[in-house]
């Protein structure tokens, strides 16, 4: 009875002294966003004591890795999934034979489509933490996790796992653990004081209360077809305030021919966005994507392309320093590597050294794709940190994290697990091109796109949110919110339902009590507040931003 693999015995003291309790709401447990990007000597203890593996030992099955090797995979078997259920995944891995490797798990779907729900860049030696889940939505209730090499550059990898863990919620814990982050981190506590010009608390006076803008920047990218297309702006500026523009700021658009710059439209679509007091992110310096590099670039030695690059940041910053909040500033390079085929391993490193010299107020980005959509390896969570750190370690501020945010079906548990991450960086996470694909009918495009908005707006390290959605002649890139005509289509209910009502604080009238005070908890932004009291009204203004402490106003009549 005791022929087990080597690996039990490492994982004995974590299995069988395991116990089932776990912190829980009233109805449910509360969610761990715990998280480690560094590889550990000794692994964490299993987040919710193990969850439904506590007490299991994983099997070693033959399956078949990304390289057509027949490998033996550590498999959990996965009895009574629920239909409809999330369910949040880690576990810390390590590899024997190679020096690292990007190992994933999948959970296969009635035993034929193999999904992944999460990844990471283990290591020889010490311990790399993985995280991830699924939305289990089959209905059969049985199901196999098993784990497998995803680098095809390594052959035959051994894989270990320890402190194991799979937590099941219901859809409506789900919804609750969203609600909670949004009341946490998006709302505070506010007491309006009423007092006389003497000091004297003022009981029973007239409270009225409107929230007039947000703090949240909420955006969306717009287009040409912007420009002197009235209604187009009407709907535009009432929902949103920030933006980003689709291709017009881009390398290939502003000099498509050596030495001929053209910032007409983007000094036209300034002019927008100053009017209606709009931050605007800039998107983006470099494309790493060679299908969007200039054909006149591409044949150029290392120091010509150096000077045409030089002489793209100046001509852009020259002309629009510290109006761009956020630079974007070499798109997608885990996926692409134009430039540093041409110059080397350093020319990312070079080109945020000079737009920083040139713009040193802006916030400078990594912008990527697939990092919460899905699994990608050349986009893992972990690449992104280690891109990151490759950045630090060589001398540069990396301000913030992009994450364009295409989707087909999001995954929720996987979203946030990537969010929880990539917040142990503390940097500023925005989602930086929000669309879900058109494969999808108009309203399965809308309530995939309240998943992503809710998941997004409820993390606490999410600081901003741009929609992908720009109108365009014929169309938009995957996702409308309106039709030709600017009325709303299904996907702008929704964002008219999340951003105009539930995620504004409506008004608020009431009466100060014995104390001469009015309370309330609102989201985050600008306010202005009336009061009345013996036929005399006086009118003002807060701003509330993020604190634990309650916001104290105070009102003299």
């Amino acid at each position: 009875m005791w022929g087990r693999s080597p690996l039990f015995w490492t994982l004995f003291p974590f299995i069988f002294f395991a116990t089932s309790s776990q912190a829980k709401h009233d109805d449910g447990p509360v969610y761990d966003s715990s998280a480690w990007t560094e590889c550990q000597s000794d692994p964490e203890a299993p987040l919710y004591n193990g969850g439904i593996l506590v007490n299991k030992l994983p099997e070693y099955k033959p399956v078949k890795d990304i390289n057509g090797d027949m490998v033996n995979s550590p498999t959990f078997t996965l009895p009574n999934l629920s239909s409809g259920s999330f369910y949040s995944f880690s576990s810390w891995v390590r590899v024997k034979n190679v020096n690292s490797a990007l190992i994933s798990a999948t959970i296969k779907v009635e035993n034929t489509f193999a999904k992944c729900i999460g990844s990471v860049i283990a290591k020889k030696g010490c311990w790399s933490f993985l995280k991830g889940g699924f939305r289990w939505d089959s209905p059969s209730t049985s199901s196999q996790m098993d784990f497998q090499n995803s680098d095809r550059t390594r052959k035959n990898v051994e894989i270990e796992l320890i402190s194991y863990s799979l937590q099941p919620f219901t859809e409506k814990q789900w919804r609750k653990i969203q609600f909670e982050g949004i009341n946490t981190e998006r709302k505070r506590a506010i007491t309006v004081h009423v007092v006389d010009e003497n000091g004297f608390r003022l009981p029973g006076a007239a409270v009225n209360v409107k929230q007039i803008s947000t703090e949240f920047p909420f955006g969306c990218a717009v287009s040409k077809t912007i420009l002197g297309n009235l209604p187009y702006q009407e709907w535009f500026a009432k929902r949103f305030k920030a933006t980003v523009f689709e291709n017009e700021l881009k390398w290939y658009k502003t000099e498509p021919q050596p030495g001929q710059f053209n910032y007409t439209l983007v000094d036209q679509m300034m002019e927008f966005v100053r009017k209606n007091k709009l931050i605007a992110r800039g998107h983006n310096m470099f494309w790493d994507d060679p299908v969007y590099i200039q054909d006149w670039l591409e044949n150029m030695t290392a120091p010509q392309l150096k000077q045409a690059m030089k002489s793209r940041i100046k001509s852009v910053i020259s002309k629009y320093r510290n109006e761009f909040v956020h630079w974007d500033v070499n798109n997608e390079l885990l996926h692409f590597n134009f430039y540093e085929g041409k110059l080397g391993p350093n020319a990312t490193l070079d080109m945020f050294k000079k737009v920083h010299r040139e713009d040193p107020l802006a916030t400078l980005f990594l912008n990527e794709y697939n990092v919460v959509e899905r699994c990608d390896s050349k986009a893992s969570v972990d690449r992104y940190i280690e891109k990151y750190k490759e950045l630090k370690n060589g001398g540069v501020t990396v301000g913030g994290i992009g994450l364009e945010s295409h989707f087909a079906i999001p995954n929720p548990p996987f979203m946030r697990a990537v969010l929880d991450k990539l917040a142990t960086l503390k940097l500023p996470i925005w989602l930086t091109e929000v669309d879900v694909s058109k494969m999808y009918e108009l309203e399965e495009q809308a309530m995939y796109l309240e998943q992503i908005l809710r998941e997004g707006f409820s993390h606490p390290s999410v600081n901003g949110i741009m929609l992908w959605t720009s109108r365009s002649v014929g169309g938009c890139y995957q996702t409308c919110l309106t039709d030709e005509k600017f009325q709303n289509l299904p996907t702008g209910d929704v964002v008219d339902k999340l951003l105009l009502k539930e995620w504004q604080t409506k008004k608020k009238h009431g009466k100060t009590d014995e104390f001469g005070s009015y309370s309330f908890r609102g989201f985050l932004g600008e306010y202005n507040v009336s009061v009345v009291y013996n036929h005399k009204v006086v009118n003002s203004y807060f701003s509330l931003g993020r604190g634990v402490e309650t916001k104290h106003i105070t009102v003299q009549i």
